[in-house]
C-alpha cells in the first residue's frame, strides 16, 4: 500500500519543549550579555566625560595663549557699598568657566554675559555687564545647562540646582584662605583692603594650587611642570540624597578642632552614617548645607562646593567645611559616578583617571598655612603624599602621575 503524499511531508513546527529550551537559552544569553552591555555603556560615558575635560583643557590653553594668564577663579566685578542681593555686580564670584565660555564653543552665551541686558522681572532694571550675583536665578546665563560641563554618567538635573557643572578648578592642598584669596573676601562679605598685606601673606603661604581665589595666575607660576600639576578635576553633583561627596557638612570650625588642622574631622566626629558610609548620619550634628547649595549646583559661581577642588583627602571623600556655608572653606576633593575614582586634568592638557586608592600621605595632618609649624610651615612639602604634590604648582616635588 502506498503512503499518501501528506504523510511524507516534513514537520515544520517547533514542539513545546523545543520552544521552551530556546526561550531558556535566550534568557541565559541576555543575563550574561546585559552586564557587559551596561559596562560598555558606562565605558563610553566615561570616555565622553574624559573628552569633555580634554576640551576644557584646550580651552584653558587657548585662553592662556590669548591673554598670557589663566582665567581667574573668583574674578568679575565689584561695586563698592552695594548691598548683597542688589545685583549691581557679581561680587567677584565668577568661576573660571565663565571666562572660558567663548573658548569651548559658547560664544553666544558669552555675548549675553559680557553685555548689559534688560531685566524685566525685578531690580535692577538692567543686568550689569558680566552679570549679576551668581545667586540670581532669573538671570538666564547663570541657569543655562552647558553640555561640555556635564558628565554623561551624572544623572543630576533640574532644581534646586541652577546650571550644573561636573568640573572644577584646583586650588591646591590647603583649605586655608581658599575662599578668601588675595583680597580676603567672599561673595557674602564686604570688600575691605584694610588688611591687604595680611591677605597677601596668608595667600602666598596656603594657596598653592594652579588657581588662587581673586588672583591671576599663569603657566609660568607652575614651576613643578605642567605635566605634574593638576589644574582641574571632576566632581559629581548632588542628587538630594545626603551623599557625603555632594552635600557639605558645614560649621565644623565651631568646636575645639578645625578642619584645616584635622582634614577628616567629619569622619572621626561620627558625622558619617556608620551603616551607610557614603551618606551623612541623620539628626544634628551634622549640620548640612541648604539643599540649594549642593556640589556643582552653580557653574558660574566660584564657591568651593560649586566649582573648586583641593588635594587633601583622596577622591570620593566627604565634603567637610569649616565655614557656615557651602561657598566657604573646607575639604572638597574630586568625585564621580564612575567606578573607583575620578578624572583630573593636568596642566599640559592630559586627562588622567585617579583611583580612590591613590597615595595621599597623612590625612590627619594639618594643612600648610602661614601659622603652621613643623611640617605645616609655609614652604613645606605637601603632607598629602603624591595626591597633595600633584595639586601644588611650585612645591619643587618631583612626583608625577603614573597611570
Amino acid at each position: 500500500m502506498k503512503s499518501s503524499p501528506t504523510s511524507l511531508r516534513p514537520r515544520t513546527a517547533f514542539t513545546l519543549v523545543e520552544l521552551l529550551v530556546v526561550i531558556a537559552i535566550i534568557g541565559v544569553l541576555v543575563g550574561l550579555l546585559l552586564p557587559a552591555v551596561q559596562a560598555a555603556r558606562e565605558a563610553a560615558r566615561r570616555m565622553s566625560c574624559g573628552n569633555n575635560l580634554k576640551q576644557l583643557g584646550l580651552a584653558v590653553h587657548n585662553y592662556h595663549s590669548a591673554y598670557n594668564k589663566l582665567p581667574m577663579h573668583g574674578g568679575g566685578t565689584w561695586v563698592d557699598g552695594a548691598a548683597i542681593g542688589s545685583n549691581q555686580s557679581n561680587r567677584m564670584d565668577l568661576s573660571i568657566w565663565v571666562g572660558l565660555t567663548p573658548f569651548f564653543e559658547q560664544q553666544a552665551l558669552w555675548e549675553q554675559i559680557v553685555n548689559p541686558s534688560v531685566n524685566s522681572s525685578g531690580t535692577p532694571s538692567l543686568w550689569p555687564a558680566m552679570g549679576p550675583e551668581t545667586t540670581a536665578s532669573n538671570y538666564k546665563p547663570w541657569t543655562t545647562e552647558i553640555p561640555t560641563l556635564r558628565c554623561p554618567s551624572d544623572p543630576g538635573t533640574g532644581l534646586p540646582a541652577m546650571g550644573r557643572t561636573n568640573y572644577a578648578a584646583c586650588l591646591g592642598d590647603s583649605i586655608h584662605y581658599m575662599d578668601l584669596g588675595l583680597l580676603g573676601i567672599d561673595a557674602d562679605a564686604t570688600l575691605t583692603l584694610a588688611n591687604a598685606s595680611t591677605h597677601a601673606a596668608e595667600t602666598r603661604a596656603a594657596c598653592r594650587g594652579a588657581f588662587v581665589s581673586h588672583q591671576a595666575t599663569a603657566f609660568r607660576d607652575i614651576l613643578d611642570g605642567l605635566a605634574n600639576t593638576v589644574i582641574c578635576g571632576e566632581i559629581t553633583t548632588d542628587l538630594g540624597d545626603r551623599n557625603i561627596r555632594t552635600l557639605a557638612a558645614v560649621g565644623n570650625d565651631s568646636g575645639s578642632e578645625m578642619v584645616r588642622d584635622e582634614p577628616d574631622l567629619c569622619l572621626h566626629e561620627g558625622l558619617v552614617d556608620s551603616n551607610r558610609p557614603q551618606f551623612w548620619a541623620t539628626g544634628s550634628p551634622p549640620t548640612l548645607a541648604p539643599s540649594d547649595q549642593g556640589r556643582g549646583y552653580r557653574w558660574a559661581s566660584s564657591g568651593a562646593a560649586y566649582t573648586a577642588i583641593n588635594m587633601v583627602l583622596p577622591p570620593n571623600r566627604e565634603l567637610c567645611f569649616g565655614g557656615a556655608t557651602a561657598d566657604s572653606h573646607g575639604i572638597a576633593s574630586v568625585s564621580s559616578q564612575h567606578q573607583g575614582g575620578a578624572h583630573v586634568l593636568m596642566g599640559d592638557g592630559a586627562v588622567r583617571f585617579v583611583t580612590d586608592s591613590i597615595e595621599a600621605g597623612d590625612v590627619h595632618h594639618s594643612n600648610v598655612w602661614l601659622g603652621g609649624t613643623g611640617e605645616s610651615a609655609p614652604g613645606s612639602r605637601s603632607p598629602y603624599g603624591l595626591w597633595g604634590a600633584l595639586g601644588t604648582r611650585a612645591g619643587q616635588e618631583t612626583e608625577s602621575f603614573e597611570p
